[in-house]
């Protein structure tokens, strides 16, 4: 067996299940779970009408970069978001069966196991980049969040930058929703020259946004105005689980530097995952329609608005800037504060050092917890009434 499989920490919901072993909740109120960034709001009907009506090609063998309608779908959603001048479908864009897969697979496929390779991340951080890094024979560098939630890239050694084959950074952030600005980004890319690694953005919530005039800006978006219109070094991770709720239909995207994308290609052509026809049909149809997507926003800064107001004042917690998640710290130890919630409210919500990494004696998601207001309304209105009930009565 390969001997990094034993590098693998348990994922959180694993930790999350053994938290609860023994916790009776409160049977008198009906179960609500926030721990999951699961959407739950409706998915688009055009992109189901457009599953259906493509089932004839199950018939057929799916090539693994995708249908063309499918990359010129993508390319024009990218220039339109983004305002970039060009994004040629042809080199730029690779159709992925959801951002995990490809996430993790980016990995084994451009870090070189042989140069002491470092792959850099946020703490905390979606788990999958540490698998992706440990699984690809490299050492995880965890890279601290600052008091606005953003990882502090100015603390990382030039001797460590020299190590870097590959930085993860996920904008906006899970779990702070916290968003890498235009110039950070520049500066992000300006040390991808200078240090010669590649720059993998997890931009999968990058549309879910406080402020519907000022959406968060992009790697590619950064890279061209860089001068770099070729998106050197730069490649970005996109999906219709969180933009359009179907997180079901596994679909989303890569797309940046051509060449690094030829060498991915070339991988995922021995790992067969291409994307089913109707889901590449379906796919179309969601990238070609924004309508669906400010209703989903919509949705979104509702619930942020209605449950803020009720635990606000009972809890150390911001509005997000990005993202579907709260992050607030606890009054208590985050364990404890989670096991007490279920056990007297019904009510799950993720430890944050579930989230994280202890690093020089300090777990930076420790004494948090994040909430996911993915369930209905009315559903988190419940919820924020009994966390606030919660805390009030310690």
């Amino acid at each position: 067996m390969n001997p990094d499989l034993d590098r693998l920490q348990p994922y959180p919901f694993e930790r999350l299940a053994r938290l609860f072993t023994g916790v009776t909740p409160n049977a008198e109120l009906a179960p609500i779970a926030l721990s999951i960034g699961e959407p739950a709001h409706a998915p688009p009907s055009l992109a189901a009408e457009a599953l259906t009506a493509a089932l004839d090609g199950l018939g057929r063998y799916p090539a693994t970069r995708g249908s063309a309608e499918l990359r010129g779908a993508i390319a024009d959603w990218l220039k339109a978001r983004y305002d970039l001048d060009a994004v040629d479908p042809e080199t730029q864009v690779l159709p992925v069966n959801g951002t995990r897969e490809a996430l993790f697979a980016f990995a084994q496929a451009v870090v070189d196991r042989g140069r002491g390779a470092a792959v850099l991340l946020p703490n905390p951080f979606y788990q999958i980049y540490e698998g992706a890094a440990l699984l690809a024979g490299a050492e995880p560098v965890y890279l601290p969040l600052d008091s606005d939630g953003l990882p502090e890239l100015e603390s990382v050694s030039t001797a460590t930058w020299d190590r870097c084959r590959l930085l993860y950074l996920c904008n906006p952030g899970n779990p702070t929703g916290a968003v890498l600005d235009a110039d950070a980004l520049g500066r992000v890319i300006e040390r991808a020259r200078t240090h010669d690694f590649i720059i993998a953005a997890d931009e999968c919530y990058a549309e879910i946004y406080a402020d519907e005039a000022a959406p968060p800006p992009g790697l590619l978006q950064a890279s061209q105005a860089a001068g770099l219109p070729g998106f050197d070094r730069c490649v970005v991770f996109h999906s219709l689980s969180k933009r359009s709720n179907l997180p079901g239909l596994r679909s989303g995207f890569v797309a940046g530097d051509a060449a690094v994308l030829e060498r991915f290609a070339r991988y995922r052509t021995y790992h067969g995952c291409s994307m089913p026809p109707p889901a590449q049909a379906a796919s179309v149809a969601a990238w070609r329609d924004e309508e669906h997507v400010r209703v989903n926003r919509a949705a979104y800064r509702e619930k942020f608005d209605r449950v803020l107001a009720i635990i606000g004042d009972v809890l150390e917690v911001e509005r997000p800037a990005g993202g579907f998640y709260l992050w607030p710290r606890t009054p208590v130890d985050d364990e404890t504060f989670a096991r007490e919630l279920l056990y007297r409210e019904n009510l799950r919500v993720l430890p944050g050092r579930y989230l994280g990494r202890e690093v020089d004696g300090r777990n930076p998601g420790k004494d948090h917890v994040r909430i996911a207001l993915v369930p209905a309304l009315d559903d988190c209105l419940e919820a924020a009434t009994r966390i606030h009930r919660f805390v009030t009565r310690g």
